[in-house]
């Protein structure tokens, strides 16, 4: 008999295992150059005076195998809440134990019961995967939806862009 699975909301004290689990995903997605952040940086975030981020973990046999991290968004168009799943990964020797589905399933019943009006992420198309089981879980791939993204020295310019403007128009 497998190992029963258990969801539990993560602790301040948990943050080295979550920032380890967003490394081994980073790696996973060939990105671990691109993680720039920090512990200490996740622990504000995730349990400063304002919270942005909610992280659930996923254990079994007494060991945290996978992470569920997500925020909640809205939607103008349902006039609804939403949560936007910004990762879900688990350890790859914990895959095909049910984890990844218990995370997903969690998160679809906190939507119904938080009346939001939908559940949504991300993810990379080469991916076959991670696609595959989305679709098995109920979830629609959109072909026709592109992700827009400005980050660093781009962002620092759009904000200069807007500021100037602003002086501009005074």
């Amino acid at each position: 008999m497998p190992n029963p699975i258990h969801l539990r909301a993560a602790t301040a004290d948990d943050v080295p295992t979550i920032f380890a689990l967003i490394q081994a995903l980073a790696d996973y997605e060939k990105l671990a150059h691109a993680v720039t952040g920090t512990p200490e940086a996740l622990h504000e975030h995730l349990f400063g005076q304002r919270r942005y981020a909610e992280v659930v973990l996923a254990e079994t046999a007494g060991t945290v195998a996978g992470l569920a991290l997500f925020f909640y968004n809205y939607s103008t168009f349902l006039t609804k809440p939403g949560i936007y799943l910004e990762d879900l990964f688990v350890l790859p020797a914990y895959r095909k134990l049910g984890i990844g589905k218990a995370l997903l399933l969690y998160l679809a019943q906190r939507a119904i019961a938080e009346g939001c009006g939908r559940l949504e992420w991300s993810v990379l198309d080469w991916n076959a995967p991670a696609i595959a089981f989305y679709e098995k879980m109920g979830a629609t791939v959109l072909p026709d939806w592109r992700i827009c993204r400005v980050t660093g020295e781009a962002l620092t310019l759009m904000a200069g862009t807007a500021m100037s403007s602003k002086a501009d128009n005074a």
